[in-house]
């Protein structure tokens, strides 16, 4: 039985974007929502609300917003992808407002320069309800109810129902436990990412996934991605993640997550192993080091070292500063006047850390030295590591989402192995991937940009399609 001409997996930024303007453009239009509460969680509802593109404004010149996610993803975004978010970007900001979301200055940067509202408290641990993502979302739905549209909720899509030669429909089980096939005329796939799978995190991110912090709404499980999958949608970037790099013990006190982050600390100094040496560029930025301490065989051996210098300096840069939020929120800094009562402070071999630092010093002053990860000094400096008193924080690697997944086109949709659109079958937001790059060069473009731009897209895009089917 055909429903509505679309379905939309998951209520989230990117499946309400795509609903709402599907049901602008006439068509009937139904979400499933695998949660039944009213306030269902998702990453959109905690996010704090700053729309941008490459940590800068995305509703800058579209020329100048490429070449900044160029530089961020170090040119490993695929171009019409890169192309289809920056030259659509304020176009969305403006569908969105029409639609009754508010945005504001938060402050005087680029990347706060879009915010909702009203904005995210500026405080530690998770203070979302009534404000920035819970608002929008709760607009969102009103705005397509008043268009006609549906939120069905308790419904969990397990199987993309396919025809001979394009995607009909979704098979769901209901919150009484039924399996029911609603069919359809397009589908779009929007549930995010797949970061609270262990399973798919361990297949293609770190085999340790038990020892990464969830750093989002637990509600990323990867189900969208599993059925493209099977229906022979080709994946892409799934080996990386956005996140930051958060205080060990937010692995079980709330309060120190998602803020403060540590990003600052560490791109400012050091990331050492249990062997007490370094296993990254820092200067690659707190994304890129995140991403290498969840790859370590142990993820919660990382630990950052600095001195007072790096902690005054870095240490209070950025939204919520490690200086002195980290501290008020619980969490520690281990001290000591010589790096050798550091290390045995952290239980790792002084030798070796002096070394290391010595090391990492002579690197800050001649751009070189033996045994050490090189260190870019753009756009992060490095800080030598010099006079006492030494701090170390011992760190884990939060994951928010998974920055790769189902290959798209720059309209939204969905492609095979062979590079051909499947037709009918469409995706947006963290469930996709290409746009933030793969590899070690993997950089973040904006996880609310993402998913409004490439959420809009694939409705104009399903308007194109439906006729002709």
């Amino acid at each position: 039985m055909t429903l509505s001409d679309v379905i939309v997996i998951g209520g989230g930024l990117a499946g309400l974007a795509a609903a709402n303007k599907v049901a602008e453009q006439g068509w009937s239009v139904q979400v499933l929502e695998q949660s039944k509460d009213d306030a269902y969680l998702c990453n959109s509802r905690y996010t704090g609300g700053l729309f941008h593109i490459a940590m800068d404004d995305m509703a800058g010149d579209p020329q100048w917003v490429k070449e900044n996610l160029e530089k961020t993803t170090r040119g490993t975004t695929h171009p019409q992808l890169a192309d289809a978010l920056t030259q659509n970007a304020r176009r969305t900001l403006r569908w969105l407002s029409s639609l009754g979301v508010r945005f504001i200055q938060a402050g005087p940067d680029g990347l706060r320069r879009n915010s909702l509202s009203p904005p995210g408290v500026r405080q530690t641990g998770l203070n979302w309800r009534g404000r920035a993502g819970d608002v929008m979302l709760r607009t969102l739905g009103d705005k397509l109810r008043a268009q006609g549209g549906t939120i069905a909720q308790g419904m969990t899509a397990q199987r993309l129902l396919m025809g001979a030669d394009r995607c009909e429909g979704v098979e769901v089980k209901t919150a009484t436990g039924d399996v029911v096939q609603l069919h359809s005329r397009a589908v779009v796939i929007a549930d995010g990412g797949f970061q609270a799978n262990p399973d798919l995190v361990k297949r293609f991110i770190s085999a340790r996934p038990d020892r990464l912090l969830q750093r989002n709404a637990g509600s990323g499980q990867g189900q969208g991605l599993l059925m493209a999958e099977a229906a022979g949608a080709k994946l892409v970037g799934t080996d990386r993640f956005y996140g930051h790099i958060q205080h060990r013990k937010a692995m079980t006190d709330g309060a120190l997550w998602p803020y403060p982050v540590l990003d600052s600390l560490a791109c400012g100094g050091i990331v050492v192993d249990e062997t007490a040496r370094r296993f990254c560029d820092e200067g690659l930025g707190g994304v890129f080091i995140t991403n290498a301490i969840a790859q370590r065989a142990d993820p919660l051996s990382a630990v950052i070292i600095f001195d007072e210098a790096i902690w005054n300096g870095p240490g209070r840069d950025w939204l919520l500063p490690a200086n002195p939020y980290l501290l008020s929120a619980g969490g520690n800094l281990i001290s000591a006047d010589t790096l050798t009562e550091l290390a045995q402070k952290l239980g790792l071999d002084p030798s070796t850390l002096v070394d290391t630092v010595t090391r990492y010093n002579q690197l800050v002053d001649e751009g070189t030295a033996s045994d050490q990860p090189p260190r870019s000094v753009h756009p992060y400096k490095a800080w030598p590591i010099r006079h006492g008193p030494f701090h170390a924080i011992e760190a884990c690697a939060g994951i928010t989402y998974t920055m790769g997944g189902i290959a798209t086109d720059a309209q939204a949709r969905v492609l095979r192995e062979d590079g051909q659109t499947i037709p009918g079958l469409y995706a947006a937001g963290a469930c996709t991937g290409g746009l933030e790059g793969g590899g070690e060069a993997a950089g973040y473009s904006g996880g609310l940009s993402k998913s409004a731009v490439f959420g809009m897209l694939a409705g104009e895009a399903i308007d194109q399609y439906l006729p002709s089917v």
